[in-house]
């Protein structure tokens, strides 16, 4: 009952206000004999293409690996719950499968994998780091974000989606890492430039649905910050206890 109230006089009061403008307006016209102009209008800066007489591209760039998808042989997911899988036994399962897939420089692929499948029996030297659960899909499920330590302080980053009773990885990457942080969906990877002091390497992954990949999205080069402190506030992601 308010609203209609109260309803008629907003119309009436913005009615005023209209007036009052229009007049204003007309007696400024009249006043000064027409438009005063504030100068010329700077041009619009747009990009501009260099050396458009090169043709098209006809090979791929060297692949990223950002479209290595692949399902894990041998893991079965209840209920496309994460929470019902051992992230180790998901790290040993891909190990077994393939000895080579946790890339790392001169053969130390095989070291690695040696050290996952040992993890059981010898868990003080097992690689795997603690694994996380957060939502990167934005289908209200999490997803399993996995991490696996290798020679020559490098890092291997990886994520699993649950999905047709199993697990499918969908990212994939290998860094000299500085820091792996969540940015609301986005996964930000910092790793070390060896070329260049001073400086990090910042590659942004999202998920891609058309892909059905996390792929990195941005990737730049940014001076170096100070490590980040964890936050005791907001929006964290779920360790797996």
């Amino acid at each position: 009952m308010r609203s209609r109230a109260v309803r008629p006089f907003v119309q009436a009061l913005a009615s005023g206000v209209l007036a009052v403008a229009a007049g204003v307006a007309l007696a400024g016209c009249g006043a000064g004999g027409g438009l005063v102009s504030d100068g010329p209008t700077p041009a619009a800066a747009g990009p501009v293409r260099l050396w458009p007489e090169l043709p098209p591209a006809s090979d791929p760039p060297v692949d990223y690996g950002e479209t290595d998808t692949e399902r894990v042989p041998g893991i079965a997911v209840r209920d496309a719950d994460v929470r019902t899988v051992d992230p180790v036994a998901v790290l040993r399962a891909e190990a077994a499968a393939h000895s080579d897939t946790f890339a790392g420089p001169d053969g130390d692929h095989e070291e690695t994998a040696r050290a996952v499948l040992a993890c059981g029996s010898a868990p003080s030297a097992c690689p795997v780091l603690r694994a996380y659960r957060h939502d990167l899909t934005g289908d209200g499920r999490d997803e399993l974000i996995a991490g696996v330590r290798l020679p020559g302080q490098q890092v291997a980053v990886r994520v699993y989606l649950a999905e047709d009773g199993g697990l499918t990885r969908v990212m994939s990457a290998v860094e000299q890492v500085v820091s792996v942080e969540l940015a609301g969906r986005d996964l930000i990877v910092r790793a070390a430039s060896a070329g260049i002091p001073g400086y990090e390497y910042r590659t942004v992954w999202s998920w891609d649905a058309r892909q059905h990949a996390v792929l990195p999205a941005r990737d730049e080069i940014v001076p170096l910050r100070p490590r980040p402190v964890p936050s005791r506030s907001g929006a964290t992601p779920e360790p797996v206890s």
